[in-house]
């Protein structure tokens, strides 16, 4: 490790240790390195299949059946992602009260799969690991809606309890956020007395307004991303560094280990 990204990592490292109610908010940059490209960088997820808007998934089958198809392909090149060193070291920090939580925009469920106990992550954009019927909310499972898509030669089904339409349990353009969520993100984000924006481009609101809120709330403002943010001069400290050297690093200097 360079010096200078000795230093970053180790200046992140005392503010933790300065901090009280430290918060993660997490972005796709996070689980790049475990294999899941993000959405805006060249060759990443939209730039190859432009997202299907809400109100064109519930109105239509076609729609439905498209998003599923390419739900499965992508999960097939992403199935055998694990954990990285981000989230490893976020989950120490977790486990050993350096962090109050994680706020996230993933949907890849591997801040659980790391050890982050659903108490300790308000996940803004949904899950994409399993499904839920927009009418009654039953969840389901996604071999059951792999195994129903197959059978009928590649169309979308519907919820077996209400003929409703089922649909993976993420948060689409144009479809509203979860109100109880940002409630819950909001209130962390105002008590927090450090807030570290981690691989996210902060562009996507209402989610990047949290930033915004910490900081005015009195919070002090860590950006570690590789590229540049709008909020980057609002910002205690900016660390354009790989997020896994930098927090393993970080919980290397503060002598902790993950769950588990």
């Amino acid at each position: 490790m360079d010096a200078e990204l000795k230093t970053a990592a180790n200046d992140l490292a005392s503010l933790v240790e300065q901090s009280s109610r430290a918060l993660a908010f997490t972005g796709a940059g996070l689980s790049t390195e475990c294999g899941i490209p993000d959405f805006r960088s060249p060759g990443g997820l939209w730039t190859r299949n432009k997202p299907i808007p809400f109100d064109a998934f519930v109105t239509s089958r076609a729609a439905r059946s498209e998003a599923w198809r390419r739900k499965f392909a992508m999960d097939e090149s992403f199935k055998a992602a694990v954990p990285g060193r981000g989230h490893r070291a976020l989950a120490a920090m977790v486990a050993t009260g350096r962090l109050r939580g994680i706020v996230t925009q993933n949907i890849d469920n591997l801040h659980q799969d790391s050890g982050v106990p659903g108490e300790r992550l308000i996940e803004l954009h949904g899950n994409g690991t399993y499904a839920t019927c927009l009418h009654c909310a039953r969840r389901y499972e996604l071999g059951w809606v792999r195994e129903a898509f197959e059978a009928a030669g590649g169309e979308a089904p519907d919820c077996s309890a209400c003929g409703g339409p089922v649909k993976s349990a993420t948060i689409s353009f144009g479809q509203a956020m979860p109100e109880a969520e940002m409630r819950r993100a909001l209130d962390w984000s105002v008590e927090a007395d450090l807030f570290i924006a981690i691989g996210s481009s902060l562009v996507v609101h209402p989610a990047a307004g949290l930033p915004v809120a910490a900081k005015r709330a009195g919070a002090r403002l860590v950006i570690l991303n590789r590229e540049d943010t709008p909020l980057d001069g609002l910002a205690d400290r900016v660390i354009a560094a790989d997020i896994g050297t930098v927090l393993q690093s970080v919980v290397e200097r503060l002598g902790i280990a993950g769950p588990g």
